[in-house]
């Protein structure tokens, strides 16, 4: 019985690790440490259009991806993408599933308690959408109103200052669909996925830019010289020119500079 009781803690402890990835990382020439020597395993949600969505191939394309996809091949490394729900993607990192997260993540403070951010790769903020037809302009509307929201974003608690009345949805785009078709009264998201929403047909209309956010990539806070190593790479992107042309090639104007 003893011996059967070791036996069935060893293999909790193997699932465990498992599912935590809590595997030795591959420690490089500088410092930093990756899941896999040659490999920059970045996450991202594929349900936030235009950063990041599906492709019937199912890989994944967007802003996010071509900028994660930038920063690895400028360190010499292999982008490897990542799917994950967007409200675990922080805990994901944090447990080892991904070496970072190129997901569109603000930086707060409740956020930098577990996961460190890099420096801004882009700046944009939430805004309210609503049907045409809403009476609905600024955040003094919204009270007494339904707002959805995307689970684990931080509209939620932008929300929360406004209304009591909220909904969550897996993903923006859905929450914008559902807005879309009929339900809720506004959504608040980030205003390009918004805009884009908007422009594909959506039955949405942009109301009022409630404030200006930060936009970082997510990275363990036990892994500082993997830090180092990205924001060092961010920067050799700016200068260089390529985050803009990305920003370009998705929005037609960049959003990887603050605006003034």
């Amino acid at each position: 019985m003893l011996l059967n009781k070791k036996l069935l803690l060893v293999f909790s402890t193997i699932v465990v690790c498992f599912l935590s990835g809590c595997a030795e990382k591959q420690k490089l020439e500088d410092g930093s440490e990756l899941i896999n020597k040659n490999q920059f395993v970045f996450a991202t949600s594929g349900e936030f259009k235009p950063f990041s969505y599906i492709n019937d191939d199912l890989t994944m394309s967007g802003f996010d991806i071509e900028v994660g996809e930038a920063i690895a091949k400028e360190m010499g490394l292999e982008p490897v993408q990542k799917r994950i729900k967007f409200k675990g993607i922080v805990e994901g990192v944090k447990t080892g599933r991904a070496d970072a997260a190129v997901a569109s993540h603000t930086i707060n403070p409740q956020r930098s308690k577990h996961v460190s951010f890099s420096t801004p790769y882009y700046y944009s903020g939430p805004k309210i959408f609503t049907r045409p037809d809403s009476k609905i302009r600024t955040v003094e509307d919204l009270k007494g109103k339904e707002v959805a929201v995307a689970k684990g974003s931080t509209y939620a608690d932008t929300a929360s200052k406004y209304t009591d009345k909220i909904k969550t949805y897996d993903s923006d785009i859905t929450a914008l669909k559902a807005l879309s078709s009929g339900r809720h009264d506004a959504v608040i998201t980030d205003f390009v996925t918004g805009k884009t929403a908007e422009k594909e047909g959506f039955e949405i209309k942009g109301q009022q830019l409630i404030n200006r956010s930060e936009q970082a990539i997510v990275l363990p806070q036990d892994n500082p010289k993997l830090l180092k190593r990205v924001n060092e790479t961010l920067e050799q992107l700016r200068e260089n020119g390529t985050l803009t042309q990305i920003s370009i090639k998705y929005f037609g104007e960049d959003i990887t500079k603050k605006s003034e």
